[in-house]
């Protein structure tokens, strides 16, 4: 079974990671949303990554899992219904370098990027500023931080202005709440999997993970309109987006697809803000390809 491994990198942070398949797949590195830590992409699709002949890097962003948890004061509610970061918010641009500095770490020169959604704006921020780094994009239910796009519904707002957890079965209870809630009704969830999920996240992280969770907003929020960074992208980009998603809107999606010269944009019929089981296979199927059609150098 693939462990946990760790990465010092030179400005500070420890990375944890996991790496699964042959030393000589190419490499795909997965970047977890806001909240998510490396676990929370489906084991199938993982495995189907790797029979398909890649190697698939997973890590815990900066303040979430057992990668580093920033001293930083998290913002309070008010600021971040605000949308205000404070002056000592780290950025996206600060997560994109962890992301890069674990490639360094493992000698990976070019990988294909997959993220969801902040992790979406991650891999979007490595692909504008580390062109060099990148073989393909894929961008779920992401968008690009410009005004007018990619909203939150005001019914997940209520949710997420909830008090923290205080204990491990309340923390696994508002994971299948909310869980449920972004899923929507043609893929919900499977209470069993998301129990299990909740259990695997809690016991990485704890009651401590709250102020990342704050901490990793005020980063989506100090970094504002990365449109022009994200019109810079070359690289080949699939834009994946539900069209029933109530945390990103969907019209974040088409955003970023737009913004991307040449990028391709799939919009997923009944599809919330979830990677429910039942879309691991179609959606494994429609990335793999995406990545399969690039053709790197032979030094990656």
């Amino acid at each position: 079974m693939t462990h946990d491994r760790f990465a010092q990198l030179p400005h500070g942070i420890r990375v944890c990671y996991r790496v699964t398949g042959d030393d000589g797949g190419i490499p795909v590195l997965l970047i977890s949303g806001m909240s998510q830590d490396l676990t929370i992409w489906p084991q199938e699709f993982v495995d189907g990554l790797v029979a398909y002949g890649f190697r698939v890097i997973q890590h815990d962003n900066r303040d979430i899992g057992r990668s580093t948890p920033m001293s930083t004061r998290p913002p309070s509610l008010l600021h971040q219904l605000r949308g205000r970061a404070r002056p000592d918010a780290y950025t996206l641009e600060d997560m994109a370098q962890d992301s890069v500095g674990l490639l360094d770490h493992l000698g990976v020169e070019r990988a294909h990027l997959i993220g969801q959604s902040m992790g979406g704006m991650i891999a979007q921020t490595i692909a504008a500023h580390h062109p060099e780094r990148v073989l393909t994009l894929t961008s779920m239910y992401s968008t690009t931080g410009a005004p007018g796009v990619g909203g939150v519904a005001w019914s997940t707002k209520l949710k997420i202005a909830k008090r923290p957890p205080r204990g491990k079965s309340e923390f696994i209870a508002r994971h299948l709440e909310f869980t449920a809630h972004l899923a929507g009704r043609r893929y919900p969830i499977d209470p069993v999997v998301e129990t299990a999920v909740a259990t695997t996240a809690w016991e990485r992280r704890g009651v401590a993970g709250a102020a990342g969770i704050a901490r990793q907003i005020q980063a989506i929020q100090a970094s504002g309109d990365r449109s022009k960074a994200v019109s810079a992208i070359t690289a080949p980009t699939l834009v994946i987006h539900g069209d029933r998603d109530l945390i990103v809107h969907p019209s974040g999606g088409r955003a970023t697809a737009d913004t991307i010269a040449g990028a391709e944009f799939v919009s997923v019929e009944g599809m919330g803000h979830h990677f429910a089981p039942a879309l691991v296979e179609p959606l494994l199927e429609r990335i793999s390809a995406h990545l399969r059609a690039a053709r790197p150098s032979p030094h990656v």
